[in-house]
């Protein structure tokens, strides 16, 4: 085998395929029983089925075929992100779907005992809510326009408009139970 060449096993009947590299790029078909040789298998993280996708459409962000999960999980998913007066708007309302925004400030130890929760929380719920940090300090236009009398509150938004709010610091089945109830509206 020359190093132009690679040797591909067909995830459908098993066959092994020897492939040119520039061959690689026209979805090429197993010789045996005619599959595409450029799908993949990707387990879902949630429920464990096994999804057959094609390569070249892995950033359409592909879902599970057994219960609607994304299957690939994008650098800026899996952890909160940072918003302002100036990006609120693009981040959180412009987006389509659900978001969670954490009104908090770095003195508040309360916001700190939140914190955590939310960054499991923005890990697992990965791709199916956007969870954002409002620091209340720095971004007084965005805390004035919601009403934040009191820190830490969790805005829940549904495609830019206000669902729910939660004030204080509560425990994580409470932040996952309003999670799950935004999530189903969708």
């Amino acid at each position: 085998m020359s190093n132009e060449e690679m040797v591909i096993r067909c995830l459908n009947c098993g066959a092994k395929n020897r492939i040119s590299k520039e061959r690689m790029h026209d979805r090429p078909l197993c010789g045996k029983c005619g599959s595409p040789l450029d799908e993949i298998i990707i387990r879902c993280l949630s429920c464990g089925a096994k999804n057959r996708i094609p390569e070249n459409r892995l950033n359409e962000k592909p879902r599970c075929g057994k219960c609607g999960a994304y299957l690939v999980v994008t650098a800026d998913q899996g952890r909160p992100i940072d918003v302002d007066d100036l990006t609120f708007d693009k981040e959180v309302l412009s987006t389509p779907g659900a978001a969670l925004v954490d009104c908090w400030a770095p003195w508040c130890a309360p916001c700190r005992l939140v914190a955590p929760i939310l960054d499991e929380m923005a890990a697992k719920y990965a791709g199916g809510i956007r969870v954002a940090k409002l620091n209340v300090d720095e971004s007084q236009v965005v805390a004035s326009r919601y009403n934040i009398r009191s820190i830490p509150t969790m805005l829940f938004f549904r495609d830019g408009k206000l669902i729910n709010s939660l004030v204080g610091a509560l425990p994580k089945e409470t932040i996952e139970q309003n999670i799950n109830a935004i999530l189903r509206k969708n």
